[in-house]
């Protein structure tokens, strides 16, 4: 059944490429698969000249010269462009494709030539992958200039904030959970804590009592009022959450003094 569709199939490229070119336009010497090429050519005239005229510097038509006349792909490419196209359709296999990218890249000159946003692309794709994420990351950030403009970023510094204090707070809890001297260590963290507490009020009354004096015989503009005036609400809310935690032992802050303290 195959040999006999492959039979039909090539009848039937036969009489196409008869159909194209009339007994008294076709050339000696210039091979069938050369006719069946250029018999794509839509135009008559211009198909029966160019069968005539072979590409400059060649005596007659190869396949690829035919091919490259008409925009097809050739078998043996010269230009980059053609280099291209046949690297594109080899690796449209994606097992190829893989090993071809990554030789590639390993080639230091190739990777220059790159543009940066095919770069970044690259990396995204590739740091899909937590682990290859966690390892890329790391070695960026040992670099202090790529640290430093990373950090740039409010998001990026916000996330990295945020995932010490995360970090920070699992360590604390697998300690206290795991560690037999959590108990006298957490009676030192209270110790800490009051004195941190204790401090932070007198740095305030003490910073305070620097500052006030100074606004004897000067009128703030309305800005600076509104702005003052805010700060104070937010030192009298916190006033009012150290007096509960102190009082009550309640140390969740509520949404509103959340806010607030945030400046939203």
């Amino acid at each position: 059944m195959v040999d006999r569709d492959r039979l039909r199939a090539d009848q039937e490229n036969a009489r196409w490429t008869a159909s194209r070119w009339p007994k008294d336009h076709r050339q000696a010497g210039v091979s069938f698969t050369v006719h069946r090429v250029l018999g794509s050519i839509p135009d008559e005239e211009e198909r029966f000249a160019a069968i005539k005229q072979p590409p400059e510097g060649r005596d007659r038509w190869t396949v690829d010269d035919a091919n490259r006349r008409v925009g097809r792909q050739v078998e043996h490419p010269i230009s980059p462009q053609e280099k291209i196209t046949a690297i594109h359709t080899l690796a449209r296999d994606e097992d190829v494709a893989a090993v071809v990218t990554s030789d590639l890249l390993r080639r230091p000159a190739v990777a220059a030539q790159v543009k940066a946003e095919d770069k970044v692309r690259v990396v995204e794709e590739f740091t899909r992958d937590d682990k290859v994420a966690v390892a890329a990351v790391t070695g960026l950030l040992r670099r202090p200039d790529v640290a430093f403009k990373a950090m740039s970023d409010d998001t990026a510094r916000h996330q990295v904030n945020h995932a010490q204090v995360e970090r920070g707070q699992q360590a604390r809890e697998h300690f206290e959970d795991s560690s037999p001297v959590a108990p006298a260590v957490r009676r030192i963290d209270r110790t800490v804590e009051f004195l941190d507490l204790v401090t932070a009020c007198h740095s305030f009354v003490a910073a305070a009592g620097r500052a006030v004096p100074g606004l004897r015989d000067r009128t703030l503009g309305e800005d600076e009022r509104t702005i003052v005036h805010e700060n104070v609400a937010k030192v009298r809310a916190t006033l009012d959450w150290i007096e509960i935690a102190v009082d009550m032992g309640k140390v969740d802050m509520d949404s509103e003094l959340a806010r607030m303290l945030r400046g939203e």
